[in-house]
C-alpha cells in the first residue's frame, strides 16, 4: 500500500489553485479531501466541522484514531456556517500533520485499475483551475447540502468542484472512489461467489473476486461513461435546487454510542 500511496505525494511548493488534494487519516482508514484555492488555504466539506461522520458510534472510533486537534482556534481557518459544513482551512490544519497528496484526473483505464485503493484518481477530466476555484468559493458561501459518508462526502465535494459532475440518483453511491471501495469489496465477494463453482483453487477464487471488484470500481467511476445518473451542473444551479428541495441528501440518523 505504501508504494501506491507514494505515487501521489507532492510538495507544498508544487501546489496550484484548483488542485484537488487529500491526506490519509487513521492509519490509512480514510482520506480527507479538499480544494486548494491558493494563499495556503483549502476549502473542504465536513459534517458540522468534523471530517467524517456516519451518525453512529463508528464516528467515535474514527475520530479517536484520527489526528489530534489543537484546542486553540486557528486564526486563519473559518468555522462552518450554520446549516452547512463547507469550511476554509489553512493547509497546516487541513493536513493535521499528515502527508500531502494530489488527486489525479484524466487517468488511463489501465492506471485507474492498477490502483487497488479507490479515492486517489478518476477517469474524469478536470475543468480549468479558475472554474474549480469559483465553484469551491461559491459553495463555501452557499453550502453543499447535508454530509453523507456514502453519498455526499468530502471527496464528492472535491470531485464536483473539479468537474461540475454530480450524481443525481440519490439511491446510488456518490461520485467518490472511497465509498465505492468500501462497498465494492464485500460486493465483489458476493458477486464472485458463483464463479467459485468453476474452481476450487484458492488463487482462482481470489482472482475472480479481484476481477469483479475492479469492474465495479471502473463502472462506478464518474468519468467511466457507464453511469447514467451523472449530470453537469453549475454551482449556482446546484445550490438553488438544494434550496427549494429539488436535490436532497438525507443526513444519516444520529444513533447514541454504546453505553451512552
Amino acid at each position: 500500500m505504501e508504494l501506491e500511496l507514494c505515487d501521489h505525494r507532492v510538495d507544498r511548493a508544487s501546489l496550484k489553485p484548483g488542485d484537488h488534494i487529500y491526506s490519509w487519516r487513521a492509519a490509512y482508514v480514510y482520506a480527507h479531501h479538499g480544494i486548494y484555492v491558493g494563499d495556503d488555504k483549502v476549502i473542504h466539506f465536513t459534517r458540522r466541522g468534523r471530517e467524517v461522520g456516519t451518525g453512529t458510534f463508528v464516528d467515535f472510533l474514527l475520530v479517536s484514531s484520527g489526528p489530534s486537534r489543537s484546542l486553540v482556534p486557528c486564526e486563519t481557518c473559518t468555522p462552518p456556517e450554520e446549516g452547512h459544513g463547507v469550511v476554509s482551512s489553512c493547509l497546516n490544519c487541513f493536513l493535521s500533520g499528515g502527508i500531502l497528496y494530489r488527486f489525479d484526473y484524466s487517468v488511463t483505464p489501465a492506471l485507474f485499475l492498477a490502483k487497488a485503493r479507490g479515492g486517489t484518481c478518476t477517469l474524469a477530466d478536470s475543468d480549468p483551475s479558475d472554474v474549480v476555484v469559483h465553484r469551491a468559493n461559491y459553495l463555501l458561501e452557499n453550502g453543499f447540502g447535508c454530509y453523507n459518508v456514502f453519498k455526499n462526502n468530502c471527496e464528492d465535494f472535491a470531485i464536483y468542484c473539479k468537474t461540475g459532475l454530480l450524481v443525481l440518483d440519490q439511491g446510488a453511491i456518490g461520485q467518490g472512489g472511497q465509498a465505492v471501495s468500501i462497498v465494492g469489496g464485500p460486493l465483489a465477494a458476493v458477486l464472485s461467489a458463483p464463479l467459485r463453482l468453476l474452481t476450487t483453487n484458492i488463487y482462482g477464487m481470489a482472482a475472480s473476486a479481484v476481477v469483479v471488484y475492479c469492474a465495479s470500481r471502473y463502472a462506478a467511476d464518474i468519468g467511466s461513461g457507464m453511469r447514467r445518473d451523472v449530470v453537469k451542473i453549475s454551482a449556482e444551479d446546484l445550490t438553488s435546487r438544494l434550496a427549494i428541495g429539488l436535490l436532497q441528501v438525507i443526513e444519516p440518523l444520529s444513533l447514541p454510542a454504546p453505553g451512552s
